[in-house]
């Protein structure tokens, strides 16, 4: 069976991404919890799994997969059944741009508004970046419903690899109380419906460990 290591679910965005692609499909994995940024010892412990020293990591047989991208594209490959990418070349260039837009930007909003799931819904003032970077992912939501919204709720009709790169984002701006606009609302709201959101998002709130350096915003 697939092992998926992961930290706090309260915390951690980079863990729900991988996690969220295996449970909202349904594929067996056996799920290996690590607290962050607590000792030694669980640093040793994600080591053990990862010489990058961080997670999520992906562990199947003799194959180990870390950072949360390359896990999805693992997964997109070993489980083509799940179609984590859609099928039409032009829309799976349109998913896998849109996933590697998320990847490696929005740092200024990642840095202002930290997942952070039990905390009191609250708004907070953003730096002209992070507007620019909110308004920028509504913005792929609308578009993508604008092209795709016939298939299904989701940014390309089905849930796919995209939709796990994106989901954390609904988090954060559920819990910093971002205005979301009507041609994106939609996405929230899809998102918001999904079992397998639902029970990470139960899962996380219910944590009881707190980190300190994440709990100042």
């Amino acid at each position: 069976m697939l092992k998926l290591v992961i930290g706090n679910k309260n915390y951690s965005s980079w863990s729900m991404r991988p996690w969220l692609a295996l449970r909202a499909n349904n594929i067996p994995f056996e799920e290996v919890f690590i607290p962050l940024y607590t000792d030694q010892a669980d640093k040793d412990r994600i080591l053990a799994f990862s010489k990058a020293g961080k997670v999520p990591t992906l562990i199947d047989g003799d194959v180990t997969v870390w950072d949360s991208l390359a896990i999805i594209e693992y997964l997109a490959e070993r489980f083509p059944e799940a179609k984590l990418w859609p099928a039409d070349r032009a829309a799976r260039a349109h998913a896998r741009a849109i996933s590697a837009e998320m990847h490696s930007g929005f740092m200024p909003l990642r840095n202002e508004c930290g997942m952070n799931l039990h905390r009191p819904i609250r708004a907070v003032a953003l730096s002209d970046d992070a507007r620019a970077n909110v308004a920028r992912i509504q913005e792929i939501w609308a578009q993508c419903h604008a092209r795709y919204g016939k298939q299904g709720p989701f940014l390309f009709g089905a849930f796919s690899a995209a939709d796990a790169m994106y989901a954390p984002v609904v988090h954060r701006f559920r819990t910093y109380a971002i205005p979301v606009k009507a041609e994106a609302q939609h996405y929230v709201d899809a998102m918001m419906a999904l079992p397998a959101f639902a029970e990470w998002t139960r899962d996380g709130i219910a944590e009881t460990l707190r980190i300190d350096r994440f709990e100042h915003v």
